[in-house]
Protein backbone atom coordinates (compact mmCIF):
# COMPACT_ATOMS: atom_id res chain seq x y z
CA UNK A 1 0.00 0.00 0.00
CA UNK A 2 2.42 2.75 0.75
CA UNK A 3 4.97 1.10 -2.15
CA UNK A 4 5.24 4.98 -3.25
CA UNK A 5 7.51 5.78 -0.27
CA UNK A 6 10.19 2.99 -1.09
CA UNK A 7 12.42 5.39 -3.30
CA UNK A 8 13.14 7.84 -0.10
CA UNK A 9 15.91 7.64 2.01
CA UNK A 10 15.93 6.13 5.52
CA UNK A 11 16.70 8.88 7.01
CA UNK A 12 17.26 6.52 10.31
CA UNK A 13 19.99 4.79 8.62
CA UNK A 14 21.37 7.96 7.51
CA UNK A 15 24.64 9.63 8.83
CA UNK A 16 23.98 11.80 11.72
CA UNK A 17 26.06 14.54 10.16
CA UNK A 18 24.89 14.77 6.97
CA UNK A 19 20.88 14.78 8.20
CA UNK A 20 22.21 17.40 10.32
CA UNK A 21 24.23 19.38 7.61
CA UNK A 22 21.25 19.00 5.43
CA UNK A 23 18.54 20.19 7.97
CA UNK A 24 20.66 23.32 8.90
CA UNK A 25 20.66 24.17 4.97
CA UNK A 26 17.12 23.94 4.32
CA UNK A 27 16.50 26.07 8.51
CA UNK A 28 19.14 28.36 7.12
CA UNK A 29 17.30 29.11 3.70
CA UNK A 30 13.59 29.68 5.17
CA UNK A 31 15.41 32.43 7.92
CA UNK A 32 16.96 34.29 5.27
CA UNK A 33 15.16 37.55 4.97
CA UNK A 34 14.75 39.18 1.12
CA UNK A 35 17.26 42.04 0.87
CA UNK A 36 15.01 45.41 1.24
CA UNK A 37 14.55 46.73 -2.56
CA UNK A 38 16.59 49.89 -3.63
CA UNK A 39 14.20 53.05 -3.15
CA UNK A 40 15.19 54.38 -6.72
CA UNK A 41 12.61 55.99 -9.04
CA UNK A 42 11.36 54.66 -12.00
CA UNK A 43 10.61 57.84 -14.00
CA UNK A 44 8.77 57.56 -17.24
CA UNK A 45 8.55 61.66 -19.68
CA UNK A 46 5.74 61.61 -22.11
CA UNK A 47 3.61 63.64 -24.44
CA UNK A 48 2.35 63.78 -27.84
CA UNK A 49 2.85 65.67 -31.20
CA UNK A 50 -0.64 66.00 -33.66
CA UNK A 51 -1.17 68.14 -36.75
CA UNK A 52 -3.30 70.84 -36.17
CA UNK A 53 -4.83 71.47 -39.48
CA UNK A 54 -6.91 74.36 -38.83
CA UNK A 55 -3.83 76.46 -37.07
CA UNK A 56 -5.77 77.33 -34.09
CA UNK A 57 -3.78 75.41 -31.36
CA UNK A 58 -6.59 72.88 -30.31
CA UNK A 59 -7.27 69.34 -31.10
CA UNK A 60 -10.02 69.32 -33.57
CA UNK A 61 -11.87 66.91 -35.59
CA UNK A 62 -9.72 67.38 -38.59
CA UNK A 63 -6.19 67.56 -36.48
CA UNK A 64 -4.22 63.98 -36.49
CA UNK A 65 -1.89 62.92 -34.48
CA UNK A 66 1.87 63.25 -36.59
CA UNK A 67 3.97 59.88 -35.73
CA UNK A 68 7.73 60.34 -36.39
CA UNK A 69 7.84 63.51 -35.15
CA UNK A 70 11.30 64.98 -33.86
CA UNK A 71 10.90 66.04 -29.92
CA UNK A 72 13.87 67.59 -27.44
CA UNK A 73 13.32 66.83 -23.84
CA UNK A 74 15.22 68.43 -21.01
CA UNK A 75 14.43 67.18 -17.09
CA UNK A 76 16.16 68.27 -14.11
CA UNK A 77 15.38 66.26 -11.05
CA UNK A 78 16.89 66.61 -7.79
CA UNK A 79 18.32 63.55 -5.63
CA UNK A 80 17.55 63.94 -1.87
CA UNK A 81 20.99 61.92 -0.98
CA UNK A 82 21.96 62.76 2.90
CA UNK A 83 23.84 65.19 3.41
CA UNK A 84 24.07 66.15 -0.21
CA UNK A 85 21.79 67.88 -2.53
CA UNK A 86 22.51 66.64 -5.98
CA UNK A 87 20.91 67.66 -9.62
CA UNK A 88 20.69 65.44 -12.58
CA UNK A 89 20.00 67.43 -16.01
CA UNK A 90 19.90 65.47 -19.13
CA UNK A 91 18.66 66.46 -22.13
CA UNK A 92 17.60 63.96 -25.22
CA UNK A 93 15.69 63.76 -28.90
CA UNK A 94 12.65 61.27 -28.78
CA UNK A 95 10.70 60.41 -31.74
CA UNK A 96 6.77 60.10 -31.50
CA UNK A 97 5.34 56.52 -32.34
CA UNK A 98 2.64 55.65 -34.98
CA UNK A 99 0.21 57.14 -32.55
CA UNK A 100 2.09 60.61 -32.26
CA UNK A 101 3.22 59.84 -28.79
CA UNK A 102 7.39 60.48 -27.79
CA UNK A 103 8.49 58.57 -24.30
CA UNK A 104 11.27 58.69 -22.36
CA UNK A 105 11.61 55.50 -19.76
CA UNK A 106 14.67 56.32 -17.16
CA UNK A 107 14.34 53.00 -15.38
CA UNK A 108 16.44 54.26 -11.71
CA UNK A 109 17.97 57.48 -10.31
CA UNK A 110 19.46 57.19 -6.92
CA UNK A 111 17.89 59.44 -4.22
CA UNK A 112 15.21 60.40 -6.38
CA UNK A 113 12.03 59.34 -5.11
CA UNK A 114 8.43 59.97 -6.47
CA UNK A 115 7.03 61.83 -3.70
CA UNK A 116 9.92 64.55 -3.48
CA UNK A 117 10.93 64.01 -7.63
CA UNK A 118 7.36 65.30 -8.21
CA UNK A 119 7.95 68.42 -6.40
CA UNK A 120 11.46 69.08 -7.09
CA UNK A 121 11.90 67.90 -10.90
CA UNK A 122 10.96 69.02 -14.20
CA UNK A 123 11.00 68.02 -17.57
CA UNK A 124 10.15 69.90 -20.70
CA UNK A 125 9.72 69.05 -24.30
CA UNK A 126 10.18 71.28 -27.16
CA UNK A 127 9.63 70.84 -31.41
CA UNK A 128 12.64 69.64 -33.61
CA UNK A 129 11.16 68.76 -36.50
CA UNK A 130 8.22 67.34 -38.53
CA UNK A 131 8.04 64.11 -40.19
CA UNK A 132 5.38 65.77 -42.75
CA UNK A 133 5.83 67.93 -45.47
CA UNK A 134 2.92 69.38 -45.41
CA UNK A 135 2.03 69.87 -41.72
CA UNK A 136 6.02 70.92 -40.40
CA UNK A 137 5.11 74.55 -39.31
CA UNK A 138 5.36 74.76 -35.39
CA UNK A 139 2.29 75.65 -33.40
CA UNK A 140 3.22 75.05 -29.94
CA UNK A 141 7.07 74.97 -29.84
CA UNK A 142 7.46 73.90 -26.11
CA UNK A 143 5.95 72.46 -23.77
CA UNK A 144 4.02 74.52 -21.10
CA UNK A 145 3.17 72.71 -18.12
CA UNK A 146 3.19 68.86 -16.70
CA UNK A 147 1.53 66.58 -14.93
CA UNK A 148 3.34 64.44 -12.54
CA UNK A 149 1.43 61.47 -11.53
CA UNK A 150 2.63 59.24 -8.14
CA UNK A 151 1.82 55.64 -9.98
CA UNK A 152 0.06 52.58 -7.58
CA UNK A 153 3.75 51.12 -7.92
CA UNK A 154 6.29 52.15 -6.08
CA UNK A 155 8.50 54.62 -6.76
CA UNK A 156 7.08 54.92 -10.33
CA UNK A 157 7.01 58.73 -11.47
CA UNK A 158 5.26 59.39 -14.69
CA UNK A 159 5.31 63.30 -16.10
CA UNK A 160 2.82 63.73 -18.65
CA UNK A 161 3.78 66.92 -20.82
CA UNK A 162 1.15 69.23 -22.82
CA UNK A 163 0.53 68.55 -26.14
CA UNK A 164 2.62 69.98 -29.03
CA UNK A 165 1.92 70.82 -32.26
CA UNK A 166 2.50 71.45 -36.36
CA UNK A 167 0.62 72.78 -38.51
CA UNK A 168 0.19 73.62 -42.03
CA UNK A 169 1.64 76.31 -43.79
CA UNK A 170 -2.07 77.59 -45.49
CA UNK A 171 -4.82 77.06 -43.54
CA UNK A 172 -7.67 75.14 -45.40
CA UNK A 173 -10.53 77.26 -45.30
CA UNK A 174 -13.24 74.88 -46.82
CA UNK A 175 -12.22 72.55 -44.14
CA UNK A 176 -11.79 74.23 -41.15
CA UNK A 177 -14.48 77.89 -41.95
CA UNK A 178 -13.18 81.42 -41.59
Amino acid sequence: MWKFLSHLPNFAAMNPIVLFLLSSLFIKTLSLKPEPAKNNAQITVMGLVYCDICSNNSFSRHSYFLPGAEVQIDCNFRAFVPKTREQISFSVNRTTDKHGVYMLEIPSVDGIECAEAAIASSCQASLVGSSSTSCNIPGYRSTTDQIAIKSRHPNLCIYGLTALNFRPAKRDATLCGN
